[in-house]
């Protein structure tokens, strides 16, 4: 800053008619971005964690349940029976655990797709929280939350939503070509410049 006649005059101000302005240009680049999985894609996954959850719940919880004499088809409380309770905490437990631990389910790994953070850190217990128990019952006692995924720009589900995550092809991305603006050095001649 510099003092003139009692008033402070920015020295950027001050000494902008000794130098240039700068020049820029518009430079094409190409980036490549996570390719989204669609409906089908996640559709298929999730048919596949649902047979392995029925075989699980088939081999293990069943005969657990026959042999203590517990009911298995009469609900309770609220049209949910005990066997129904164990088998939804077996669901939910089987989905947050594999996606915190691998970021995707055997039906992802088969498929080829992984849960991500939009953020792009890795996943935490809280995102696990809101996606794979909260944001899952309610896609799963409702069902309509899952075809959120066909309409949204990045295919996101509710439970997606809740936890500010995406659902992505591991192996495959968009090729996008974006312009982007860059400033030109002192000696560098703009691209489009005539040569003489």
């Amino acid at each position: 800053m510099t003092e003139h006649n009692n008033e402070l005059i920015p020295s950027s101000a001050a000494g902008m008619d000794q130098h240039k302005a700068p020049r820029y240009e518009m430079v094409r680049t190409e980036q490549f971005l996570p390719k989204y999985a669609g409906f089908w894609m996640r559709f298929w996954a999730y048919i596949i964690d649902l047979i392995i959850v029925s075989s699980i719940s088939g081999i293990v919880v069943k005969p657990i349940f026959r042999v203590a004499g517990f009911e298995i088809s009469n609900p309770d409380f609220l049209l949910f029976s005990p066997y129904k309770i164990v088998l939804l905490l077996l669901f939910l437990t089987y989905f947050a655990l594999m996606t915190k631990l691998l970021g995707q389910t055997a039906g992802k790994m088969i498929l080829g797709i992984r849960v991500i953070q939009k953020n792009e850190e890795p996943l935490t217990w809280g995102t696990i929280l809101f996606r794979e128990v909260i944001g899952r019952f309610i896609s799963k006692t409702l069902l309509i939350p899952y075809l959120l995924a066909i309409f949204m720009p990045k295919k996101e589900a509710l439970h997606d939503l809740f936890a500010d995550t995406a659902v992505i092809h591991e192996h495959s991305f968009e090729k996008k070509t974006v312009m982007v603006k860059r400033q030109v050095d002192e000696g560098e001649q703009l691209q489009d410049a005539p040569h003489v």
